[in-house]
């Protein structure tokens, strides 16, 4: 026993402990086991040894403050894929510092939203990253041609995705084709300067392209008759393509034989004849989205039974009435996912069909179709057993028995929405059978009571997302029982719940992973039960506390000292002060997105310095009256960082 205890001794009191006996390598490995953002960081802090072991490690960095970018890619020597998407501006000048520090290693770069940079900035990522792979500017508002020139350097770029890049044209498309023949995906939804030169540009260079986002452009029949000589073009979106038509459609069925996934959603001028002619060839569809485009008729679904390997089939929007929707069940055996949402005319008979003859479905959306009831759910309790998501949102025919049913019949659900149904208790004590529950929503119940919550928390222990938005019927027990029970919970909406008190907050704070909290317009909460919040949800991102007119400076200041990672929060109608405000614009550094309206506590002045001190602000929402109150520069200067002012005219 005493060498026992001696050898115990001298493990702990050799400098550094057995801990230097693990090379880098094997603490690498261990430090690849821990996903949690938090928990890498407190690995961090352990010594300077496992410090220097994660930033040698690292290749992901997704920065919040682009002025200590030249700091962390010098820390992070192996840092590959750089997303700066967070940071509010990002100048030419950041991008040369990406440039020199990350050079040939950089493979993929974001920059969402992000303004500040021009063409130059990204000539000069052009130059210098040649191993670049993925560039994403989703929502650049003011690239243009240039930069698609600049970006024309990278000759293995294999992903490009510019949605809601208006200003480009052909033109940048066409320097974009004639030196990136390695593209494989291109996202261009939303670029209303795109027309078919560019288009035919990409499909006589890129070879082998495989993803094509084409939603809300002017592309027509002519740019897509080429497309569908593509021999790996594998998905395809034509969102909102209203210049395109069926004569498209018959180009993809004569060329295309590597087409998986067609969106035609939205467009005004497709319509049965060519979905038919498409379903009559050789074309392997595996998803068809025909949601708001048109009418489904028999014809129609008799030849979608012809597409033997289809997966998923949207229909959201369009007219079933009189349609045998239950045809599709007797072609499409291996359908995994079927959506018919704020469909007209769906009825039991039809889903039934379905249903019975696609045993395999993963996922069925059936919101807003009104006339199902118990039948339906009957036969999914019966056939679907290994279905995952199930949404039936506004679904008032469905009863405490059909919920039994699903409850005993759908062990493997993860997602269920319920929302504005007749869910009761009971109804709930069903649901919390299905163990594997991930996300539940059940806002506008308002036959349940804690008792469901109660049952839910009992059940359903993985669960990471719960709506109770508009359960007036829910109050303290039930919210205690949800913390208790789902101690993995992320986001919880408890708005317009007005029976809770701080006694809930106190539950809630033993979510420590819980990143999103909506307690709008819940009247009974004061700045001590947020301050139990703030204490222990360090990883909260977003709080919603509109109209909680008891919170004020004492629970704000309690936020921004424990929960640095905020970027999104609504103050409205709240009685919070200059003080409060000022806390929030000062030392919450990750703040992207405010809502102040009718902050009568809030000076004029106050406002104006807040906002210009929130330095990654992107949006923020404020009475019009402001508009003309506050000085002129320092609007200006706002909107020409970026930031996006929305001026509201509410009644207080």
């Amino acid at each position: 026993m005493m060498a026992v205890a001696e050898g115990k001794q001298q493990r702990f009191d050799d400098k550094g402990g057995k801990i230097d006996v693990l090379g880098d390598e094997i603490l690498s490995h261990v430090l690849e086991r821990l996903p949690d953002r938090l928990d890498r960081l407190s690995w961090c802090l352990v010594c300077k040894r496992f410090l220097s072991v994660e930033a040698s490690c690292r290749q992901y960095i997704h920065l919040l403050r682009s002025e200590i970018l030249s700091k962390v890619l010098q820390r992070y020597s192996q840092v590959k894929n750089l997303d700066l998407s967070s940071c509010m501006q990002i100048t030419d000048e950041s991008l040369e510092t990406v440039a020199r520090l990350a050079g040939t290693r950089l493979l993929s770069l974001k920059l969402i939203r992000v303004r500040g940079f021009t063409c130059a900035g990204l000539e000069a990522i052009g130059r210098a990253c040649s191993s670049l792979q993925e560039v994403d500017l989703t929502n650049c508002l003011h690239v243009g041609d240039a930069t698609l020139a600049g970006l024309a350097q990278l000759k293995n770029l294999q992903s490009l995705k510019i949605p809601g890049c208006r200003y480009v044209t052909d033109t940048g498309l066409g320097f974009i084709a004639a030196s990136c023949k390695q593209l494989k995906l291109l996202n261009l939804k939303w670029c209303l300067g795109i027309r078919d030169a560019g288009i035919m540009a990409i499909a006589s260079n890129c070879k082998q392209l495989h993803t094509l986002d084409l939603s809300y452009t002017e592309v027509t029949d002519k740019s897509l008759a080429l497309l569908a000589t593509l021999d790996h073009l594998q998905n395809l979106s034509l969102m909102a393509c209203n210049s395109v038509n069926d004569t498209a459609l018959v180009c993809l069925k004569n060329g295309s034989r590597s087409l998986q996934r067609l969106d035609v959603a939205k467009c005004a001028n497709v319509s049965s004849v060519g979905i038919m002619a498409l379903a009559n060839s050789s074309v392997q569809l595996q998803e068809l989205t025909l949601s708001y485009c048109l009418p489904i008729t028999d014809m129609l679904l008799e030849s979608i039974q012809q597409l033997k390997n289809l997966q998923g089939i949207k229909l959201d929007g369009c007219d079933i009435s009189g349609a045998h929707v239950n045809l599709i069940g007797r072609g499409c055996k291996d359908l995994k996912e079927f959506s018919v949402c704020k469909c007209n005319g769906v009825n039991d008979r039809g889903i039934i069909g379905v249903i019975i003859g696609c045993p395999g479905l993963l996922k069925l959306d059936l919101t807003c179709c009104r006339d199902l009831t118990d039948a339906t759910m009957g036969a999914i309790a019966s056939s679907c057993k290994g279905l995952r998501t199930l949404k039936m949102e506004a679904c008032n025919l469905v009863s405490e028995e059909g919920l039994e049913l699903i409850g005993n019949g759908c062990p493997n659900l993860e997602e269920l929405d319920f929302t504005d149904c007749r869910v009761n208790d009971n109804g709930c004590k069903s649901i919390a059978r299905c163990t594997a529950l991930r996300f539940l929503k059940l806002g506008f119940c308002m036959d349940i009571t804690n008792t469901a919550l109660v049952y839910i928390g009992a059940g359903c222990h993985n669960l990471r997302e719960l709506d109770v938005y508009r359960s007036v019927g829910i109050g303290d027990p039930g919210v205690a029982a949800i913390a208790s029970g789902c101690p993995r919970l992320r986001v919880l909406n408890l708005s317009y719940c007005e029976l809770i008190t701080d006694s809930s907050l106190m539950s809630v704070a033993q979510l420590q992973d819980l990143m999103q909290l909506e307690l709008r317009a819940c009247v009974l909460l004061t700045s001590v039960g947020l301050a139990y919040v703030a204490a222990s949800c360090k990883k909260m991102v977003e709080l919603d506390i509109k109209r909680c007119a008891f919170i004020s400076d004492p629970g704000i200041l309690a936020l921004t000292q424990g929960c640095p990672h905020l970027r999104q929060i609504n103050m409205s109608y709240t009685q919070v002060t200059n003080e409060g405000l000022m806390a929030v614009a000062k030392q919450l550094s990750c703040i992207q997105d405010l809502k102040l309206v009718h902050m009568k506590h809030v000076s004029v002045d106050c406002f104006a310095e807040a906002l210009l001190a929130c330095g990654c602000l992107k949006k923020v929402k404020l009475l019009t009256r402001l508009r003309m109150e506050m000085p002129s520069h320092v609007i200006t200067q706002l909107e020409n960082r970026g930031c996006r002012l929305r001026w509201m005219e509410k009644p207080a």
